[in-house]
């Protein structure tokens, strides 16, 4: 999250373009052990995103997202999603049971 917080704060400063020399300068000015693969990395992802816009829709959407109303539609659709993935699970389940019933699992190959 450091990365993303030094690429922040040189977007708030204005004053310098966020680069790779610009976010490593913040990361050592914090004393994070800067990797600079990460770094790298982190430069590639931003190259196309306009930082504004990301933290205005961030800010829109409230944390854990928003909860549908009762009785709305969406949320009957959130209740049939619910229900799929727990089968799923559910079917998950019973594979692996099967698996340890017949001795496939990995226990078996740690004894």
């Amino acid at each position: 999250m450091e990365y993303i917080y030094a690429a922040l704060i040189l977007n708030e400063s204005d004053d310098e373009d966020i680069t790779e020399e610009n976010v490593t300068a913040v990361l050592e000015a914090a004393g994070v052990d800067v990797e600079e693969s990460r770094v790298k990395a982190l430069i590639a992802a931003l190259e196309d995103v306009d930082i504004e816009e990301a933290v205005e829709q961030a800010a829109a959407v409230p944390a854990g997202g928003a909860a549908p109303a009762a009785g709305s539609d969406e949320g009957d659709a959130a209740d049939a999603d619910d229900d799929d993935e727990a089968e799923a699970a559910d079917a998950d389940d019973d594979d692996d049971e099967e698996e340890e019933a017949s001795g496939e699992g990995l226990g078996q190959l740690f004894g």
